[in-house]
């Protein structure tokens, strides 16, 4: 089992690490869009004076949940904006570190999985198959599926999402799945 946790903390942090090269360099600029400053400042003060009053939350604009709604999402423009109220730091350390700790924590659940198994799936080909797999099927559902089924949110966001997600839990995974699970057959001691 103290091999799983010190796999699950390594495997963290290079899942982290993946999505730090992915969002906390220039590479996180490839899937948004900057409106410019002038346009930025229309839009904050626009969100200010619009939804100040009902606060945090997430808005579908036009709500389609009314006639009027329904007409105004049918002619566009559209868009879900997630808003705060309050403002932020770009680099929000309590965001780094609560996101290495999300990552040792998935990376832990799956090495449950694989630990669960382990007597029967020996070889480190075939508990790769296994992660990459995990990681291309869940990013497939819960991240590419969002523009699938919202045919409003933009696809070249959530494919990059996607495809880091998909990068950064293979990557937590197979370190974890190659160094820090039995060996085989007879090795495996549940947690």
């Amino acid at each position: 089992m103290i091999k799983l946790v010190i796999g699950s903390i390594l495997g963290g942090i290079a899942q982290w690490f993946v999505g730090f090269i992915l969002w906390g360099t220039p590479l996180g600029q490839i899937p948004v869009k900057s409106a410019g400053d002038v346009q930025d400042t229309a839009l904050q003060t626009a969100l200010a004076q619009t939804l100040t009053a009902s606060g945090t939350g997430t808005y579908m604009i036009p709500s389609p949940f009314s006639q009027q709604g329904t007409t105004l999402y049918g002619r566009g423009p559209v868009a879900m904006v997630h808003f705060n109220t309050g403002g932020f730091p770009v680099m929000d350390t309590s965001a780094i570190v609560g996101g290495l700790i999300l990552s040792i924590v998935t990376i832990f659940l799956l090495g449950l999985a694989l630990w669960f198994i382990a007597d029967r799936v020996t070889d480190f080909a075939s508990r790769a198959k296994i992660v990459v797999l995990a990681a291309v099927a869940t990013s497939l559902y819960f991240t590419i599926g969002q523009p699938l089924y919202n045919a409003y949110m933009p696809w070249v966001y959530f494919v990059y999402l996607g495809v880091g997600n998909i990068l950064g839990f293979a990557a937590g995974g197979l370190v974890l799945a190659r160094w820090f699970l039995p060996k085989g057959i007879g090795a495996t001691t549940r947690p």
